[in-house]
């Protein structure tokens, strides 16, 4: 692993980061709460994938620990057109 592709990972991390958000496939969520508890900021993820809505929380750092510790695997990220510029 070379230094360039160690940089080329962290720019694709920080791009997802920023152009993201959380998305939850509420079919296979069985209401556990790790998420929701493992939430430094404390916003209820587990309502929001009972809902099946996206996490658009402004107060959300899209850190990925309610990812990384969904036993399931229920929570994704998804790319937003969010911050796109619009071409003229």
């Amino acid at each position: 692993m070379g230094l360039k592709s160690l940089f080329e990972q962290d720019a694709t991390r920080r791009q997802a980061l920023v152009s993201g958000h959380v998305v939850p496939e509420n079919s296979r969520c069985v209401q556990c709460g790790i998420c929701a508890f493992n939430c430094p900021i404390g916003i209820d993820v587990r309502r929001y994938a009972w809902l099946g809505k996206h996490i658009v929380d402004s107060h959300c750092l899209t850190c990925g620990e309610c990812i990384k510790r969904c036993p399931r695997g229920v929570l994704r990220f998804e790319h937003t057109k969010l911050f796109a510029r619009e071409e003229k």
